[in-house]
Order: structure tokens, then C-alpha cells, then sequence
């Protein structure tokens, strides 16, 4: 058995492959989410969530960051240009240059629950997850926004709304509910998801399922928050690879670069006190690891 660095007791079954990770950016995020790579952005952004900020990897190690909004919980691509943003409690439109087109009606009024993670389907709509600040159970909820700019609640009494990702044939969503320490899936069709289940569990020790990725065939790639890794899984849940990380509160990852086959990985240094800090010097980077053989599928962007 090997262990993995700042998880005591996560243990790696023999013959399970163990990828090495390297800095991409210093530790510039006070809490880094939801990473995306698309050819227009030529490299990946990700969020510093509560700073309300996107942040862009310029070059080799200068890191942009833009201001759109009170929270940047995800954003993705849009077909005709530009990107669509989930912020505190509803959506916006933002241009080339990610500056504010159009902000939508906030979709709840309860200053308690804010925007946490969301993705685009096959079919063009892009999802976001909520949660509650105080992260009360049942709080949260998971919301569709149609290409026509509605907005619909599609799940209820979720608790902290995390990863979702789809299938390479489009048939299948993840996602995951944090505290429920599993991977659930659903049956996709047209934007529509139905027949909520346990596609695997988490196994108990540190670490609870955060944001996801799918790579071109079929695995799933889950950060472990808390967990100090990603976890590579089968559909049903076989661990295939573990990629340790040297800090425990690992957020999200996505498949980059032309080939995509390097996976970022966002990180978070909120909630640290002095001393984790100072362990954990790289908390709030991004991270990356080249996988020579594995490739992501193109990121889905919103028709809207």
C-alpha cells in the first residue's frame, strides 16, 4: 500500500497508477473552482469563488483576474462567444472580454444561499447547484438555464450542489451532493434528467466528492475535498488512478491543452487557519498533470 501526501490514513491499493501533479499558478485563489479550458480562451480559466472573480493562466505563470460579479460560482462558453456566469443567485451574460452583457433576475431572494458549481449538457443548457453559507442540510437545489434564458428547478433539498459531468454519448449525467459521500448518475435526453441513483459511493476516510470530469471513455475524474486528491473511477465506481495533491482541499478539475490530455486541478486555502496555511504554502493554486493516453472530451458550451 502507498499513502498519498496531507490525507493520513488514504490509502492507494497496489497496482493503482499514482500521477505526479506540479504547480500552474502560485496560490492566488482563496478559493479556486471550477476550472474550463475552450480554444477561445487560448488556456483555462477557473473562478476565485467568493472574490467574484475569473482568473486566466497567461503564458507559463501570470494569472489574470477579472471582477464579474459579488460571487463567480462556474461559468462556461457560449456558442456565439463569450461565456454565461452563475453568480450569487441567478445568471449573467458576459461578452469576449467578460464584461457583463446582460445580468438575469435573481432566481431565489434568500441572502442565506448562494451559487456552487455547474457545467453546460449536450443539448446546450447550463446547470448550476446551490447551496446554503451556513451549508444547512436540504438548503440547496440544482437549476436549468435554457438557451431561451428560463430558468427551472430540476432538483430540491440538496444540500452542497457539486460536480456534473456528462457521458461521451450524452446519455448519462454525474453529480454530486457533497455530504452524501457519493457519486450519483441520472438518464440524459434533451436537456432533461430523470432516475436520480447511486452510481458509487465514496469510501469513508478523508475526502468528499467535489467537482468532476469525464475523460473520452466513460471514467470519471473527482476531486476529494478534504481529501488531498483526484480520484480516476470507473461508472461504477473501480478505482483506476489516484493523482495526491499537496494540500487537502482540492475543488474541482478539468481536461486541457490541444490533445486534452492535461488535467487542471483548482485548490482552496478558505477556512485555513494560520498554521494549515503555512503547511500548505500552495494552497489556492492551480494545479496541473500531464496523463499521456487518457484525453477529456471538449468542454459543453451554452446555446444561450
Amino acid at each position: 500500500m502507498l499513502t498519498f501526501p496531507n490525507a493520513p490514513g488514504a490509502d492507494v491499493p497496489s497496482g493503482v497508477p499514482v500521477h505526479t501533479v506540479r504547480p500552474a499558478s502560485p496560490a492566488v485563489a482563496d478559493h479556486g473552482e471550477g476550472p474550463v479550458w475552450h480554444p477561445s480562451f487560448g488556456g483555462v480559466r477557473w473562478v476565485d469563488m467568493h472574490a467574484g472573480d475569473i482568473l486566466e493562466l497567461v503564458g507559463t505563470d501570470e494569472v489574470r483576474r477579472t471582477h464579474v460579479g459579488t460571487v463567480a460560482a462556474a461559468f462556461r462558453p457560449r456558442r456565439g462567444g463569450g461565456a454565461v456566469l452563475a453568480d450569487q443567485r441567478g445568471f449573467a451574460l458576459l461578452d469576449a472580454d467578460l464584461r457583463v452583457e446582460r445580468r438575469l433576475p435573481d432566481v431565489w431572494d434568500d441572502p442565506g444561499v448562494r451559487m456552487n458549481e455547474g457545467g453546460a449538457d449536450p443539448a446546450g443548457n447550463f446547470w448550476c447547484g446551490s447551496m446554503a453559507y451556513d451549508e444547512r442540510a436540504g438548503a440547496g437545489a440544482l437549476y436549468r438555464l435554457a438557451p431561451d434564458l428560463s430558468v427551472e428547478k430540476v432538483l430540491d433539498g440538496v444540500t452542497i450542489s457539486n460536480g456534473l459531468g456528462f457521458s461521451p454519448d450524452g446519455t448519462h449525467a454525474y453529480y454530486a451532493d457533497t455530504p452524501t459521500r457519493r457519486v450519483d448518475v441520472l438518464d440524459h435526453r434533451d436537456g432533461v434528467l430523470t432516475g436520480r441513483r447511486t452510481a458509487f459511493p465514496i469510501a469513508e476516510g478523508p475526502g468528499f466528492p467535489d467537482g468532476l470530469t469525464v475523460d473520452a471513455e466513460g471514467c470519471l475524474w473527482v476531486a476529494l475535498f478534504a481529501g488531498a486528491a483526484v480520484h480516476r473511477y470507473t461508472p461504477d465506481g473501480e478505482l483506476l488512478a489516484v493523482v495526491p495533491l499537496p494540500v487537502a482541499k482540492v475543488t474541482a478539475c478539468t481536461f486541457g491543452g490541444p490533445a486534452l490530455d492535461r488535467l487542471y486541478i483548482t485548490t482552496s486555502r478558505e477556512g485555513l487557519d494560520a498554521d494549515a496555511r503555512a503547511a500548505q504554502p500552495l494552497a489556492g493554486a492551480l494545479f496541473c498533470v500531464d496523463l499521456p493516453g487518457v484525453h477529456g472530451l471538449p468542454v459543453l458550451e451554452f446555446a444561450g
